[in-house]
């Protein structure tokens, strides 16, 4: 095997610790010298938010969080900002909440910290994303990538097992794309196959025990790899379909991801063995595809889009927006017509194989 790759690394410090987050979030603050803080938290998170920032310089508490983050929402929140003269966002929430804080940071740029209560990954990339006129837009931007991540797994003990497992398979999702993305390389293959080990292992155990704390912090450990080795990769084919899926018909965001996982990787596998053995061997089984199965399986998944507002007649129309945004990187040649078959797969719930 002959290596030559360019790899970048982004820099931020993480601090994973179980039963810290107040004491890390102090210091964070404290060494960034900032006195006027913006928290960012919706209202499922607004005691946790509270509780944890007890204490330090807030100037301003925002909870209108929505999923996608809607441009208008983006534009009040920036306002809040302004209008308080912050000089720290705190991000206290999951993917919604985090992207909202990289809405303000895009235009403010402010430094953010981000204290993650879910499996989604945001924190640790410089990806944001908007929605308006039922488009998703995204992009790539220094700004927006957090200067520090407060990781806690305590707080996570409460998710539901049905969000917990949701995110965590978007969070796989991140691993299985990164093998293909336009900036695909050795460096996120290996932080995405540790990735997928951790999220394997630790996902069940949330399952058969919510309150399993080891369990949250494996996979808590495995979707921050998969975030770092997605914001390298870029974005692949599975994540260009769910924003479309996301943005257009405002699907909600990690059981999409959830179920057009298999699909994607049944598509790409057959022409892609390296990812696909390497999948398989973090699954522990003979194939990527059969290891994630058993994975869904074993966590009762979400398993198709019409259970989660996306309608048949909708199909086509999902087609055309996606064509323009597939990746030429992607293993197979993306068609109207595999992508139709893959849409449809999806919607029913059809065995991918």
């Amino acid at each position: 095997m002959t290596f030559r790759f360019e790899h970048e690394t982004l820099g931020q410090r993480v601090r994973f610790a179980s039963g810290t987050a107040r004491e890390a979030l102090a210091a964070e603050i404290e060494s960034l010298g900032a006195t006027r803080v913006m928290v960012i938290a919706g209202a499922a998170e607004a005691d946790l938010a509270t509780d944890i920032t007890e204490g330090l310089p807030v100037a301003v508490r925002h909870d209108e969080v929505v999923m996608h983050v809607p441009v208008p929402v983006a534009e009040r929140a920036r306002a809040a900002a302004a209008r308080h003269d912050v000089d720290l966002l705190v991000s206290v929430g999951g993917g919604s909440t985090t992207g909202l804080a990289k809405a303000v940071a895009l235009t403010a740029g402010l430094p953010i910290i981000a204290v993650p209560t879910t499996y989604a990954g945001s924190e640790a990339t410089n990806v944001w994303g908007l929605t308006e006129g039922a488009k998703k837009t995204t992009g790539v931007d220094a700004r927006v990538l957090p200067r520090a991540i407060v990781y806690d797994a305590s707080l996570m003990l409460t998710l539901p097992i049905e969000l917990s497992v949701a995110s965590g398979l978007n969070a796989l999702a991140h691993c299985v794309d990164s093998l293909w993305a336009p900036r695909a390389d050795p460096i996120n293959a290996a932080l995405a196959a540790e990735g997928i080990r951790a999220l394997a292992a630790g996902l069940p155990r949330i399952v058969d025990d919510p309150a399993d704390l080891a369990g949250r912090e494996e996979a808590l450990y495995g979707a921050y790899l998969s975030a770092v080795s997605f914001a390298s990769a870029g974005s692949g084919l599975h994540h260009k379909i769910c924003h479309v899926l996301g943005g257009r018909y405002d699907l909600p965001h990690a059981p999409t991801h959830a179920v057009v996982l298999p699909y994607v990787l049944a598509l790409n596998a057959p022409a892609a063995p390296e990812a696909d053995a390497r999948i398989a061997r973090a699954f522990d089984a003979d194939t990527g595809l059969d290891g994630l199965q058993a994975l869904r399986e074993r966590l009762d998944a979400p398993r198709n889009l019409r259970d989660h507002g996306f309608e048949e007649d909708r199909i086509g129309d999902a087609v055309e927006a996606i064509l323009p945004s597939v990746p030429e990187t992607n293993p197979v040649t993306v068609t109207p017509e595999n992508l139709e078959r893959l849409l449809r797969g999806a919607w029913e719930g059809a065995d991918p194989r």
